[in-house]
């Protein structure tokens, strides 16, 4: 019995390999299935099926970035305060060996995924690349960082509607990039409140005010356009817009009063507002677009 369990140096290098992967963010790779509820097929089990598996490949790229960010950045990581103990490669909870034969587990996986997914595959092969670029160069630039982050957003909506050989609108496209900078405008928004330009080099560039202000055009551009998208293209779903007004003002609630929103996805799973919202969002937007007679 005691041969064949798991011995505790192994059991936590288990654990670190899946923190360095940083399974809580995939919640972000949601936007993945977007198409499948703005197309009407989320009765279908076979477009349920395809989604799902972009969102899961999608899971693998964006893990797979983390890992190359992390051991990229370990030396920068290892004198942060914080990140020096939360990172497992920073905090030697993982060897650089280990996370580069996870690397390249996640890359089989993704190769695999190639001839289940050969389109959604290009566009992940995108996002990888774009993600490189990030975390070699484009991380270090004041404003496209920012729309970098937000890009990969936009990527996301992009395989998710590949996977279902459904075109997007572009009412969806500019939404996805609106709400997507805006995300991402806090998040660096915080960084600077809560470590200064220490935790970032590219926060020398910027001050709380001028984000402010990018977030305040973002916000508004999302909820503009995503209200002439369902104007527009999908009528039946205008009992919708509240909810996303609704949303942004409890996000910004959720900065300003809570000091949250360094991280969307803590951000969401730690406010049960703005988690209510979001299943009620969708609920009413399948139930709108849900075809006659099913």
């Amino acid at each position: 019995m005691n041969s064949t369990s798991v011995s505790p140096e192994n059991k936590s290098v288990l654990l670190g390999l899946i923190k360095l992967m940083r399974p809580k963010q995939w919640i972000k790779n949601g936007f993945v299935l977007a198409p499948l509820v703005f197309s009407g097929q989320f009765t279908d089990i076979i477009s349920i099926a395809d989604s799902l598996l972009a969102m899961f490949l999608f899971s693998m790229a964006s893990s797979a970035t983390y890992i190359i960010n992390d051991y990229h950045d370990i030396e920068h990581d290892c004198k942060h305060p914080v990140k020096s103990k939360k990172r497992p490669l920073a905090s030697g909870l993982v060897s650089k060996s280990q996370a580069l034969v996870l690397l390249c587990i996640l890359y089989g996986v993704l190769t695999w995924g190639y001839f289940q997914q050969p389109t959604v595959l290009l566009v992940i092969l995108a996002y990888l690349g774009l993600n490189l670029a990030y975390t070699f160069f484009l991380k270090h630039q004041p404003v496209i960082d920012i729309f970098t982050i937000a890009i990969g957003f936009v990527l996301r909506v992009y395989a998710g509607a590949m996977a279902l050989s459904v075109p997007v609108s572009s009412w969806m496209f500019v939404t996805t990039l609106c709400l997507a900078l805006f995300l991402a405008s806090v998040k660096r928004r915080q960084e600077l409140m809560q470590s200064g330009t220490e935790g970032r080099k590219v926060l020398e560039h910027y001050s709380v005010s001028l984000i402010d202000r990018y977030a305040e055009i973002s916000a508004t551009g999302a909820l503009l356009f995503y209200s002439l998208f369902v104007m527009t293209a999908r009528p039946e779903m205008v009992t919708t817009i509240p909810f996303v007004l609704y949303g942004l003002f409890r996000y910004w609630f959720i900065v300003e009063s809570q000091d949250g929103g360094e991280s969307p996805t803590d951000a969401l799973l730690s406010d049960w507002q703005l988690m209510v919202t979001v299943i009620i969002w969708v609920s009413v937007s399948a139930w709108a677009i849900l075809p006659k007679g099913v």
